[in-house]
């Protein structure tokens, strides 16, 4: 089948849905200029990823983790939404989304107008940062304001205790968040058709999300640039930007609805 035709057979299994959960992943990033970090030529060539027990353990290792988010924070912090954003945006006022599941930490779905609450984050956020030992949470511009004051990097410590802070961000080897793991898993299970974005689904425990509604009898959606290991078990599969696609789907659903 030709795109059009696939964007029609979209827009119809959206339209009949009942509950509709988006999965959105780097690929929906990178559409508004936030490198992914794990591609060739990414940050991580660059920089690599600091390990949460390393962090944990050494002076050295918050350094280079600082050193890394010094660079990277402003890139996420001054991208804008793209027409993914705005199209699942719209998707939910015109109440055909439930929720969207995101392993995105750029708050871009929060900016293009997605109720925050509608918005479940299961790797964390880059915007705060948290101290380890109390708790305590800062805006992470405050923090970023500490690392431009000088060329070497100190890692920053929480004010009322001494504690390291690190971004409330899921690092490699860190716990995922259980609240928003558990939420997302349940979201996953009850909704009759997943929009997987933007997301290779070779990154877990994230990509069970399909698969969670999947088993759970969801029809399921998948747009992303290359070929991902459960496209065979898809009901549509579009490999492309989700930015070209999910809009188009999204006018056509408004059609069929009258929104």
């Amino acid at each position: 089948m030709d795109d059009m035709t696939n964007i029609n057979a979209a827009a119809e299994l959206i339209s009949k849905a009942k509950k509709v959960v988006a999965f959105t992943g780097a690929g929906v990033s990178t559409e508004s200029g936030i490198p992914d970090f794990r591609s060739p030529g990414g940050i991580w060539e660059k920089y690599q990823p600091v390990y949460f027990q390393d962090f944990l353990a050494s002076e050295e290792a918050r350094q280079k983790y600082w050193l890394r988010s010094r660079v990277t924070y402003p890139i996420i912090r001054d991208a804008k939404p793209n027409p993914t954003h705005l199209a699942l945006a719209e998707l939910e006022k015109i109440g055909k989304l439930d929720c969207i599941i995101t392993q995105n930490i750029d708050r871009l779905h929060h900016k293009a107008g997605s109720s925050a609450e509608k918005v479940i984050e299961i790797h964390g956020v880059s915007a705060i940062v948290n101290c380890l030992k109390c708790h305590e949470r800062y805006p992470r511009d405050e923090i970023q304001a500490l690392l431009e004051e000088k060329e070497e990097i100190v890692a920053p410590v929480c004010k009322s205790c001494g504690g390291p802070l690190k971004e409330a961000t899921i690092s490699f080897g860190q716990a995922m968040p259980a609240k928003e793991m558990a939420e997302a898993e349940y979201k996953a299970q009850s909704c009759d058709l997943m929009l997987s974005l933007g997301s290779s689904l070779v990154v877990y425990p994230a990509a069970y999300m399909p698969q969670y509604a999947q088993g759970a009898g969801a029809r399921l959606i998948i747009i992303n640039m290359t070929p991902t290991p459960i496209d065979h078990a898809a009901d549509l599969v579009f490999q492309a930007k989700t930015g070209e696609i999910l809009p188009k789907i999204v006018e056509e659903v408004k059609i069929r609805i009258g929104g």
